[in-house]
C-alpha cells in the first residue's frame, strides 16, 4: 500500500538518486529548473510515495510568479517533477502524488494559480490544466508551447515572464 509522507523525511541524496533515475542526471538543464531557480520547494506541497519501506516516487511544488508587462505580478505554484521509480510508472503513483499535492493546495488555499510543464492530454484529463493562458507567457528557457499549462482562477492571460518567487509564502 502505497503511503505519503512529506518529502523532508526522506533523506535529500534518495530523492535526488529518484529525480536521476525518472528523469536522466542532465534533468537541471532542463527549462523547469530555471523557473524555479534559487528557490526551496514548498514543504506543505512536497511530498513522497512510500511502499514498504521503499521510496518509490515523490513531487515537489515551487514558489514562483508571474511578472506581467501590465505591471501585473501573480504568486504562482510550479507543480513538478512529479518522478516514479522508472520499474514503477504507468502504475499510478504520480497520478495519485499529483491529486494529494493538488488536494493539498487546495485545503492551504494556494490552488488559485498553478502551473506546469507536461503532457496536456494527461494533466488536462486528470486534473484540468491547459494551455489556453499560457500562449503569451516568457520562460527562461525553450518549451513546447502547448505543453506549458495551468489551472487556478488567478492564472494570468497576457503577456509576462515567470520566474522564482524569493519571498515566504504567508
Amino acid at each position: 500500500m502505497i503511503e505519503f509522507v512529506p518529502i523532508a523525511d526522506i533523506a535529500p541524496d534518495l530523492v535526488e538518486q529518484l529525480l536521476d533515475r525518472a528523469f536522466g542526471a542532465d534533468r537541471h538543464l532542463r527549462t523547469a529548473y530555471q523557473i524555479r531557480a534559487g528557490v526551496a520547494a514548498i514543504p506543505e506541497l512536497s511530498f513522497a510515495a512510500m511502499e514498504s519501506g521503499a521510496l518509490v516516487g515523490t513531487i515537489q511544488c515551487w514558489p514562483i510568479r508571474f511578472e506581467g508587462d501590465d505591471g501585473n505580478d501573480v504568486p504562482m505554484i510550479q507543480l513538478g517533477p512529479v518522478a516514479v521509480e522508472p520499474a514503477r510508472q504507468q502504475g499510478g503513483i504520480g497520478r495519485a502524488l499529483t491529486a494529494h499535492a493538488l488536494d493539498s493546495a487546495e485545503a492551504a488555499g494556494l490552488a488559485e494559480a498553478i502551473t506546469l510543464i507536461g503532457d496536456p492530454e494527461y494533466y488536462g484529463r486528470f486534473f484540468g490544466f491547459d494551455a489556453s493562458r499560457t500562449a503569451q507567457w516568457r520562460i527562461p528557457g525553450p518549451v513546447e508551447r502547448h505543453r506549458l499549462l495551468a489551472r487556478g482562477r488567478a492564472v494570468p492571460e497576457g503577456a509576462g515572464l515567470l520566474g522564482p518567487r524569493i519571498t515566504v509564502l504567508a
